[in-house]
């Protein structure tokens, strides 16, 4: 205000963080147009696929893992109030390291979402519950 330079007005810039690793990411592409990402687990931080089981209220949630384990989820602060979780929604859930039968739920996939990784084969075999009737079928008609 006085004309005076700021004390620090010399000093260079900081360097913004640098990530440690990009999120792994599936490329959503539909009719020849890129429509989003989708965002995979971190195996390297031990993110697993889930689907949430059963409803326990107070933002937690019964999951069953990809390693058929079952753990009660417990809905992250971020995703509280945005992202409502029904039974039978893919997941993306961190289990705890100091308590085994615990994690934390980190992404929903919507339906749609889940039955495009379904036909990508970027599910594992246990969780591939979302494939359409078709797909299924084989061409073989009803007996």
């Amino acid at each position: 205000m006085d004309g005076t330079p700021h004390p620090n007005a010399d000093a260079p810039a900081a360097a913004p963080p640098t990530p440690e690793e990009p999120t792994p990411t599936v490329e959503v592409v539909e009719g020849g147009e890129e429509v989003g990402r989708l965002p995979l687990p971190r195996r390297n931080r031990g993110e697993v696929f889930g689907i949430a089981s059963q409803l326990l209220g107070a933002a937690r949630i019964r999951v069953m893992c990809e390693d058929n384990t079952s753990r009660m989820g417990r809905i992250t602060g971020k995703m509280k109030k945005k992202m409502w979780i029904r039974e039978g929604d893919l997941l993306v859930i961190r289990p705890w390291g100091f308590q085994e039968g615990k994690a934390d739920i980190l992404f929903r996939y919507s339906r749609t979402q889940a039955q495009y990784l379904a036909r990508r084969n970027l599910l594992p075999a246990s969780m591939n519950l979302f494939s359409t009737p078709e797909a299924q079928s084989d061409g073989a008609p009803a007996a």
